[in-house]
């Protein structure tokens, strides 16, 4: 599996990790799956309080979607199939704090989960960007979920520059998408911190108080992320022409960015 789950009874904090760093956490639909399987789980375990999201090693949190998945699209142009739209806690009804913990890259479809935590705590070497732009693909659902977090110029620079540019972890703290900047390595101990005191704390209070905050936030939420399969499916280049972009700056080496 590349999703281990890890429940802590005694503290009441489970730990989920994308489990798969050679390939920088990139999600296999299997894996999207998995998160899915685990978020509806969490919701009839009684002994997970709070939840811990992180990636494995120190490269990257999660870089979206495997290039390399096959997703089969209905021929509608008003409708598209996106795996990674439940992988999330709040798609799958989980009220219960998460915590996402993020060292190294977190970008593209990275931010579904980062979108859909309570907060984020991440390391002095994380970096933040959506490269969809520059592969010649609509950032609609990424977009919106970032909207929620930072403020709208450093959401629209961030969708729109693409690879050309990184936010670094320090901007990222400074616009409010990260909570608590931590040492290299150290953001998922201080989540798990964090989750543990929020554990300690009557259930039912906590599950109200998130449902409450997202409440303040999800009817705009809803209304925005209603528009992504279309401005999806009018935007994004063929796939083929995606792939050609792809293998045309990782032949480039990647080319340079701009650390912001």
């Amino acid at each position: 599996m590349s999703v281990r789950v890890e429940c802590d009874k005694k503290s009441g904090v489970a730990l989920v990790t994308l489990d798969r760093p050679a390939k920088h956490n990139a999600l296999t639909l299997e894996m999207a799956s998995q998160l899915t399987a685990a978020w509806r789980e969490f919701r009839r375990d009684d002994a997970v309080r709070a939840v811990v999201v992180t990636g494995s090693g120190t490269r990257a949190f999660c870089t979206g979607i495997d290039r390399e998945a096959v997703v089969e699209q209905p021929s509608s142009p008003y409708s598209i199939d996106d795996p990674l739209l439940a992988i999330g806690p709040k798609a799958n009804d989980l009220w219960k704090p998460v915590i996402a913990a993020v060292e190294g890259m977190a970008c593209g479809g990275a931010f579904y989960l980062l979108g859909e935590a309570e907060f984020v705590v991440a390391s002095t070497e994380a970096t933040f960007f959506d490269p969809h732009t520059t592969y010649g693909m609509v950032s609609a659902y990424e977009a919106v979920y970032m909207a929620q977090r930072m403020p709208f110029g450093e959401v629209a620079r961030m969708s729109l520059m693409g690879t050309a540019e990184r936010v670094s972890a320090r901007r990222a703290y400074e616009t409010g998408l990260v909570s608590e900047l931590t040492p290299p390595g150290g953001a998922a101990d201080a989540a798990r911190s964090a989750a543990a005191v929020i554990a300690g704390h009557p259930t039912e209070a906590v599950q109200g108080t998130v449902r409450a905050v997202w409440s303040a936030r999800e009817a705009a939420r809803a209304q925005a992320l209603a528009q992504a399969p279309h401005l999806i499916a009018l935007g994004n280049l063929p796939p083929k022409r995606q792939a050609e972009l792809f293998e045309g700056r990782r032949g480039a080496g990647g080319a340079g960015f701009r650390l912001r």
